[in-house]
């Protein structure tokens, strides 16, 4: 099989062994065969050879919660809604997803794994579920549809979990809305499905003493916030040294101060940077919908009547500039963000770092990073001109 080869390009690897090669080639198909300095570069017979002078390559970015984009949403419960979606992510560097679910009613959410578990057989982008409600609490709904919250229920998860193909790898639940929470904490830890705190109303007290997850999502956002004598879920998540944090870093769900406290107290190791888009994202201003619920996109933001954030409308490769930009974090830094910490948290062991043998997923930037202008996931080429219009 013929290669792709890039030359003098300045790689960002992603591997603490070897973080930066400063001139440096990488050649692969739909794995990475070989990487390294351009002063160890050998030419093959049937290279595809790319010069790549004033480039910078990132492993291809994690995006383990997004609801839809591109008019298209997870809960639409169609394989071809689904591929088209993940076409779109593709376009702006997503080289793995997760498609999303939001609280709605059960027999949509058994159609929205059915219909995961068909489109990730043809999509090989889609490596999880994530599960994000309906076992969330009213008090803290954000854009959820109260009236499908239930506590967190195994018998749901397992049905779930199956009809996805035994894809659910992560589940965003309030814990103090279970009736038993260690059985349920301890069925996730059985089946290899991450839990995390989320639309949550758990003071420290409880979360502390009673609460396995180590993990909260969208971190600051639809949860009891810090205070100074309830340290609530944020706090929480603050404190706890090993505890991850999911980060919608648009500048909207959290402003850019907040941010920058998040990352000098999590550190890079800990915060996972998500999009958690809507169908919205990527087709402008004007109304949409989501769960059911309308939806009006300006200015860059997506909320309800009511005039609370629903999801977001935030493209991956500008989270992954907006967080350099907001804390001062590295380009490896904002890697170990972007795509090393979600290949470590749900062991996806070919994915989040350019290593010979791991999957060809690679972002191609300008030199300043303004451009993402190629993208790479298992080898098959994406631009944002391949977005669904």
């Amino acid at each position: 099989m013929m290669s792709k080869v890039i030359v003098h390009a300045t790689i960002y690897t992603g591997n603490a062994d070897m973080p930066v090669i400063e001139d440096g080639f990488i050649r692969f198909n739909k794995t990475i065969q070989d990487l390294g300095s351009m002063a160890d570069f050998t030419p093959k017979e049937g290279d595809e050879t790319m010069h790549m002078e004033q480039k910078i390559i990132v492993p291809g970015f994690i995006d383990v919660h997004t609801h839809g984009a591109y008019g298209f949403d997870t809960m639409d419960g169609n394989v071809e809604d689904i591929l088209q979606m993940v076409q779109g992510q593709l376009s702006e560097g997503i080289t793995t997803v997760f498609p999303t679910t939001m609280t709605q009613s059960v027999e949509n959410i058994d159609q929205a794994m059915i219909a995961i578990n068909e489109a990730a057989q043809q999509e090989p982008a889609i490596k999880g579920v994530h599960l994000e409600g309906p076992f969330v609490n009213p008090h803290y709904k954000g854009a959820q549809p109260e009236q499908y919250m239930i506590a967190p229920s195994v018998e749901l998860v397992k049905k779930w979990n199956e009809l996805s193909g035994n894809r659910v790898r992560l589940i965003t639940y309030a814990p103090e809305r279970a009736e038993n929470l260690a059985e349920f904490e301890d069925y996730l830890l059985q089946a290899h499905i991450v839990g995390s705190i989320g639309h949550s109303d758990a003071t420290r007290e409880f979360l502390k003493d009673h609460v396995k997850a180590n993990r909260v999502t969208h971190l600051y956002n639809a949860q009891r916030p810090m205070h100074h004598r309830e340290a609530g879920v944020t706090g929480h998540a603050m404190l706890e040294p090993s505890l991850n944090g999911e980060l919608i870093v648009d500048g909207f769900h959290v402003v850019p101060d907040m941010v920058k406290l998040a990352y000098q107290l999590k550190t890079a190791e800990h915060i996972d940077l998500v999009t958690d888009s809507m169908r919205a994202k990527g087709l402008g201003d004007g109304e949409s919908e989501l769960g059911g619920q309308k939806v009006w996109v300006k200015d860059k933001q997506a909320r309800l009547e009511n005039g609370a954030l629903a999801g977001s409308v935030l493209e991956f490769d500008d989270a992954f500039r907006n967080m350099m930009t907001f804390t001062g974090a590295s380009i490896e830094q904002a890697v170990q963000m972007a795509s090393v910490n979600q290949a470590k948290e749900f062991n996806l062991t070919q994915k989040g770092s350019l290593e010979v043998g791991k999957d060809a997923d690679l972002n191609v930037f300008t030199h300043d990073l303004s451009q993402l202008t190629d993208t790479y996931s298992v080898g098959r080429h994406f631009t944002k001109a391949d977005a669904p219009k």
